[in-house]
């Protein structure tokens, strides 16, 4: 007796069979995994915009090149992204339309406004450390596309990670300004990195059903967890502090204890209230309005040589 569409796509979750775009899937499925894709795509262009105005202004001609190179990542991470939302039945211009309309949500640590050089290295550090664990994660998502996006996108974003980190070391190690700068950054960047990983397992609305479809494999609080632990020993290397004075290790968990999250500047951020909501989905908007010319003259191009197969 053959099995019913939902029966197989069940039984592919369980034995670990990836889910593939022409596979029968449900409706929630569908669309839960355009909004988590699509938010991961516009968090990727978002995050471009912290770090882009930092180029120009980085200190050496080396370290130009390197942020150059991360922020022109960071764009094809979007353009992989958006691509595996494609594959779901969705066109890229009505993402991307949700996106400057402000329907769609992005990553809140990107509203965040990036003060000094030093806020290169906790981004790097910090906002992209916490960006690893939850795509490392990804890699083994059951949606086909979207894990195998992410495999390259977290070898991209190892590179930023350490990239971020030695910019940290060396501020640590120099003058006592820029030590000074260097703990300011890691003192802003620390909670809105914590924020990161979402709202605490109690108030997420789609983790259990995530979970249950293996979209997700850990949870906003287990991530969260593992991110504490982690960079509570790499900023002893640093020789900086992280700024919570609750932050303990608890033998008995053999884990860090840390203190609360500001839980209402979180959901202000999201609903966007943020220091940088507008500013930065104007200077979407803005890209947007003027590369049109670019999308039509790649339009234009595709016709033309579609015509001259035809003629050929």
């Amino acid at each position: 007796m053959a099995q019913n569409p939902e029966e197989l796509f069940l039984e592919k979750i369980e034995d670990e069979i990836k889910i593939e775009p022409r596979d029968w899937m449900p409706e929630a499925y569908r669309k839960t995994l355009i909004r988590q894709i699509s938010q991961h795509a516009h968090s990727e262009i978002i995050g471009m915009l912290p770090e882009g105005n930092w180029i120009t202004r980085a200190p050496t001609l080396k370290r130009k090149a390197i942020l150059l190179a991360k922020v022109q990542d960071e764009a094809g991470h979007g353009l992989y992204l958006y691509a595996a939302t494609e594959t779901l039945g969705v066109s890229r211009e009505s993402t991307v339309a949700d996106l400057l309309s402000g329907k769609a949500k992005y990553s809140s640590i990107f509203n965040y406004p990036t003060l000094t050089w030093a806020d290169m290295g906790a981004i790097g550090w910090l906002v992209d450390g916490a960006a690893i664990l939850n795509q490392v994660m990804l890699c083994r998502t059951s949606y086909g596309p979207y894990a195998r996006a992410n495999i390259r996108i977290c070898k991209e974003e190892s590179f930023h990670q350490r990239q971020g980190f030695e910019i940290l070391l060396t501020l640590s190690r120099g003058t006592e300004i820029q030590r000074a700068m260097c703990q300011d950054a890691i003192n802003r960047w620390w909670w809105p990195s914590l924020m990161m990983f979402g709202p605490k397992d109690s108030e997420s609305t789609h983790s259990d059903q995530s979970t249950k479809w293996k979209i997700k494999r850990q949870s906003n609080d287990e991530l969260r967890q593992r991110f504490v632990d982690m960079i509570a020993e790499q900023v002893k290397v640093l020789n900086m502090q992280l700024p919570d004075p609750d932050l303990k290790w608890n033998e008995e968990r053999r884990s860090y204890d840390f203190g609360e999250i500001n839980w209402e500047e979180f959901w202000n951020v999201v609903k966007g209230n943020g220091p940088c909501n507008k500013e930065r989905l104007e200077a979407r908007r803005k890209a947007h309005t003027d590369g049109a010319w670019v999308r039509d003259a790649a339009l234009a191009h595709a016709e033309k040589q579609k015509n001259k197969q035809r003629a050929a």
